[in-house]
């Protein structure tokens, strides 16, 4: 069987140190959409290095050379062509600096679920600072075609609502052509963002955008129009990717202030409303 779960699931957990850069905590910035108005103040606090902020996403690319790719997981055997991001949560503990060195990074499989038609394999990460502070930890639900059935735990099945009433908010952001040729710079080279030949034997018309990418264009949004700009607001950010969005579409974000949380929907403008990321909530502080 391609996925050997008491393997994965068994594996001692990576270790390793992770650090960057202004550099790279700017060229994420531009992959999720940040510069434009290039001098706009609101826009330079994710792209100039002084007094640079970074956004909360930042830590899912931050700590990828630590997991090391799918292909080189203990127990995991499967094409990429069938992978799909099914879902991710972080939850950050404290601000993410604008450089950091010796940050302490782990990595696992918790767990691999059986829906069916289809695998989940559940990645676990986490990061401290090198005096053992906590920084972040991150959750991300790997969904892989064709790899179900082998008789495993269905997993919990989780839904949130949006609130029945019209958004407290309805923010629509231009995507370019190029997003996912930039965005795929920050460490997700995964070829179905960028080669034709590959979307297409993956049923895909064309390259589809990362949904990490939708990821983070959205929580920047959210934080522009309803935080204040502020990303230290930001405590934990959840998602699941429920549809694909092509680079160079309008992303329609809708968000419900409710109960002391922002619950969150994504969708394309271009493809009648449908639906890109549900299921999402983000936690702050007031």
């Amino acid at each position: 069987m391609p996925i050997d779960v008491a393997v994965a699931t068994g594996a001692e957990p990576r270790k390793g140190e992770i650090s960057w850069t202004h550099k790279d905590v700017i060229l994420y910035h531009l992959g999720v959409g940040a510069g434009t108005p290039a001098t706009g103040a609101d826009e330079l606090r994710y792209t100039y290095e002084k007094n640079l902020q970074v956004l909360p996403t930042f830590c899912t690319v931050a700590g990828t050379k630590v997991g090391g790719s799918m292909a080189t997981l203990p127990g995991i055997d499967i094409n990429l062509r069938a992978v799909l991001h099914g879902g991710q949560e972080v939850i950050i503990h404290n601000p993410l600096p604008a450089k950091a060195k010796n940050i302490q990074a782990t990595s696992r499989v918790a767990d691999v679920w059986d829906k069916g038609k289809a695998a989940v394999i559940v990645l676990e990460s986490s990061a401290t600072l090198e005096d053992g502070t906590p920084l972040y930890d991150s959750r991300a639900e790997i969904f892989v075609r064709g790899e179900g059935g082998f008789g495993g735990d269905r997993g919990p099945t989780t839904k949130i609502d949006v609130p029945e009433r019209d958004a407290d908010h309805t923010i629509e952001v231009k995507t370019t052509e190029d997003q996912a040729l930039l965005y795929r710079l920050s460490g997700d080279w995964n070829p179905l963002h960028a080669d034709p030949d590959f979307a297409k034997a993956a049923g895909f018309d064309t390259p589809i955008l990362h949904g990490l990418c939708s990821y983070g264009l959205t929580l920047k949004a959210v934080v522009d129009t309803v935080l204040g700009g502020d990303v230290t607001r930001v405590t934990r950010y959840r998602t699941k990717f429920a549809g694909i969005f092509f680079p160079g579409e309008t992303m329609r974000i809708r968000v419900w202030d409710e109960d002391g949380k922002l619950y969150v929907q994504t969708s394309s403008v271009e493809r009648d409303d449908a639906v890109v990321l549900s299921d999402t909530v983000v936690e702050y502080t007031k």
